[in-house]
């Protein structure tokens, strides 16, 4: 009895030592940095991802908060959620938002991780999160079927026979049916994208160019047709991403705009820029090299909306920052840049 009385004890003993090493992991410095990579692939990656099956409301009420809609687009159930903040008002007019998510990923992903409904309970902003429809694409050099924007191609191509979704109209239909359902602001509706979505959201503002007073993105190829307006437009990139720390050997890309420009890639972009959107060749530029660096265009025209900004964040990777991911908050840096713009 003396012996398996003794046994127990030390069995409890081990318990009791891995329980408390258990929790010093979860509490230490060890423990904080496997949280911190845990939210920072479900962030980003979003992988294996899927929408809540909420029922939508269409009839043209809403709640205070998140809210899902759907629309129908070509034979198509499109969804995307708006945050209402708790400050509307229907007497009064508001902007609105779109931020449109990146490859693999869902609205309702970037309703949750992207900071915009804070941003919006803050400024009294309506948020809008579309999300993309599976489509089957090559990207690098393999074929997949995933969340993806149909904006002009660059680093991948629909797969042989794939007619691409109209993402131009669901995006049309859905701002449409934002301004039946609220008091929008029409001349303060603003777009914002990430990796994909920052392409879409380009292409948007090429295409939607009398519709919207600015967005945040990245142009890529060339666009089929000019602007009909000349959009203010910000495109902005981590200096840690690997899609340009291949410029520079693997290296992260250096807060220097001269070693910058001086890549094809990034040059060619820059151009792209400034010959469909008709800015000078001559930029300023400003900002911090240890934290946020910009460079700044203005257009050839008389319009002083004719402006462009290319920002580079430094150690930010292949992400929408959002003060925890990185410290820099997105949502809030993107809309003091763009609520300084209003279509006329």
């Amino acid at each position: 009895m003396k012996n398996q009385l003794r046994f127990a004890l030390i069995l409890v003993a081990i318990a009791a030592t891995a329980i408390a090493q258990t929790t010093q992991r979860q509490r230490g410095p060890l423990g904080e940095k496997i949280r911190e990579a845990r939210q920072k692939r479900a962030e980003n990656k979003g992988e294996g991802k899927t929408e809540t099956s909420a029922t939508p409301n269409n009839n043209g009420s809403y709640v205070v908060g998140k809210n899902r809609f759907t629309t129908n687009v070509n034979g198509d159930t499109r969804v995307y959620y708006v945050h209402v903040p708790k400050s509307y008002n229907k007497a009064n007019a508001v902007p609105v938002v779109f931020m449109l998510h990146g490859t693999g990923q869902t609205g309702e992903q970037f309703y949750n991780i992207s900071g915009w409904p804070e941003v919006g309970e803050k400024e009294n902003l309506i948020t809008v999160f579309p999300s993309a429809l599976q489509q089957c694409v090559v990207d690098e050099g393999k074929q997949q079927t995933t969340p993806k924007w149909s904006c002009y191609p660059e680093g991948f191509a629909f797969c042989s026979g794939v007619t691409p979704k109209d993402d131009i109209k669901f995006l049309t239909q859905v701002l449409d049916e934002v301004e039946g359902k609220f008091n929008v602001d029409k001349h303060m509706i603003y777009f914002v994208g990430f990796s994909n979505g920052s392409q879409m959201a380009a292409r948007v503002g090429i295409e939607l160019s009398e519709r919207i007073a600015g967005f945040v993105g990245h142009l890529g190829t060339a666009p089929p047709a000019s602007p009909k307006r000349l959009v203010p437009s910000l495109w902005q990139e981590g200096s840690q991403d690997a899609k340009y720390m291949k410029m520079f050997g693997g290296q992260p890309v250096p807060m220097d705009f001269n070693q910058i420009l001086a890549k094809p890639y990034m040059k060619q972009d820059l151009n792209l820029y400034m010959q469909t959107f008709k800015l000078s060749p001559n930029y300023t530029t400003g900002g911090d090299p240890n934290k946020i660096m910009w460079l700044d265009a203005k257009g050839t025209s008389d319009d002083p909306n004719n402006v462009f900004r290319l920002a580079f964040v430094k150690g930010m990777e292949h992400e929408y920052p959002n003060g925890k991911n990185h410290p820099v908050h997105g949502a809030e840096l993107n809309w003091q840049w763009l609520k300084q713009f209003k279509l006329p």
